[in-house]
């Protein structure tokens, strides 16, 4: 569990972040949002980015961590569970203040970690996936194969279907939705 110094500090950059961008965001509008002194947030944090890192990493992890959660309390054999996590993780994300505010006015910043390198809540998701792909292959209803590389699959999918869903010319993302849902459970489903 994080300090409360360390969560006001996050929530104050959250705040600062939906207010006026990442980029626009300074230790300083972040230290007095917080209530604390500029040096407190030093002492935590080297800069802007490093703060930035950890809200993203709490932020989505959360919201991963959730749907995981819902997920595994419905009920179903593997496939359909995992199926309906990515497909309601990914609904959770795009719907995400703090994930729209940068999809929306600063998508450069998300390129790193699109095209170059895993993040810490991109690595989160696949801890998650691997152990549910895992689970579906104990009950059978997943595919044999490496659940870490069945499992970067389902992200790379996913991504697309999170990042780039604006190039689907006002399809409704509910008939997108049920798309990348046909998508996972047929990647998936065990060879016949």
């Amino acid at each position: 569990m994080t300090d409360p110094t360390t969560q006001a500090i996050l929530d104050a950059t959250r705040s600062s972040v939906l207010d006026f961008g990442v980029r626009r965001t300074t230790l300083t509008d972040i230290a007095r949002r917080a209530g604390v002194s500029r040096m407190t947030v030093y002492r935590r944090y080297p800069d802007v980015d490093a703060v930035l890192r950890e809200l993203m990493t709490r932020e989505f992890g959360a919201t991963l961590e959730a749907t995981a959660a819902a997920a595994q309390d419905a009920g179903t054999d593997g496939r359909s569970r995992l199926s309906r996590q990515v497909v309601s993780g990914l609904r959770e994300l795009r719907d995400h203040p703090l994930l729209r505010k940068v999809v929306d006015a600063e998508p450069e910043l998300l390129l790193p970690y699109v095209l170059g390198h895993l993040g810490a809540s991109q690595r989160h998701a696949l801890t998650l996936l691997s152990a549910a792909v895992a689970a579906g292959q104990d009950d059978g209803s997943v595919r044999a194969g490496d659940p870490d590389l069945i499992a970067r699959g389902l992200l790379l999918v996913a991504q697309s279907f999170l990042f780039s869903a604006g190039t689907a010319d006002a399809i409704p993302t509910a008939v997108l939705d049920a798309e990348l849902a046909r998508y996972v459970d047929a990647a998936l489903a065990p060879d016949r």
